[in-house]
């Protein structure tokens, strides 16, 4: 499904913020692609906005990393190197780890029964024949952020919104392309462990549930060759008499020399 049909038209005023809440939702939620190109006039045209508050928003998700313009000046979601993926893996590992074992101690119960019906509802999707890959990655993303919450710590809230900001084009890979995980239901047992712990109020054993989901996941995304080999980056070069700066790329290898 292309971005012009997952968005939805605004009306109120603060139109930037507005265009860049949806935007970050949907790179959150895993609904826009590692590498997908976005057009501002077709993004705008969408949202029923002229263009600038759209390209202020984008501006704003430039500046936060979630998007970038490539050397021919094209936005884009960006491609994931696998050493950036391991480093914001091990980031949350920690932090949503952190999360969910506060989570289990200050959950009330009603938000316990709400964290099961999420788990009861992805579980009922990932047993069809054909589950629907947007409904499994939209849940899947409400049940690990209604824990979140339950720990009741708003800045780390915030710095794990931030994390899946960065990872969410890719964090899904598996839901989206029907991997053996799926068949395997392998989430759901990691769900099911975080569910019964979080009852329990076992906080060491729901972070350890969390851990899990996470790593297996992981995993998996590696092992599918969807990441850059390499990591990408730039650097400024003088431009023939003038101040402004050209882009030059580099990779740098896993043994650590960088190439031209």
């Amino acid at each position: 499904m292309s971005l012009p049909e997952l968005v939805t038209p605004l009306k109120r005023q603060t139109l930037s913020a507005d265009v860049y809440a949806q935007l970050r939702e949907l790179l959150i939620s895993g609904h826009m692609m590692p590498g997908e190109q976005i057009s501002l006039r077709s993004t705008a045209a969408a949202l029923g906005v002229s263009v600038m508050p759209v390209r202020e928003a984008v501006h704003r998700l430039v500046a936060e990393q979630a998007l970038e313009l490539t050397p021919n000046r094209a936005l884009r979601v960006p491609v994931m190197s696998v050493s950036q993926f391991r480093e914001i893996t091990s980031i949350r590992v920690n932090l949503e780890g952190l999360a969910t074992e506060q989570a289990a101690e200050h959950l009330s119960d009603a938000a316990i029964v709400q964290i099961t019906a999420l788990h009861d509802r992805f579980s009922e999707e990932m047993a069809r024949s054909r589950p629907d890959s947007s409904r499994l990655i939209a849940v899947n993303k409400e049940l690990h952020f209604a824990v979140y919450k339950g720990a009741g710590m708003p800045i780390l809230l915030q710095m794990i919104e931030a994390l899946w900001l960065r990872i969410g084009p890719i964090l899904n890979h598996d839901l989206r392309s029907g991997s053996r995980r799926v068949g395997e239901q392998v989430a759901v047992n990691h769900h099911a462990r975080l569910v019964a712990a979080l009852k329990r109020r076992d906080g060491v054993s729901a972070r350890a549930a969390l851990q899990g989901d996470i790593e297996s996941a992981a995993e998996y995304i590696v092992s599918a060759g969807v990441l850059l080999a390499a990591d990408a980056f730039e650097e400024p070069v003088p431009d023939a008499g003038k101040p402004a700066l050209k882009t030059a790329r580099r990779t740098r290898s896993a043994s650590g020399r960088q190439t031209a």
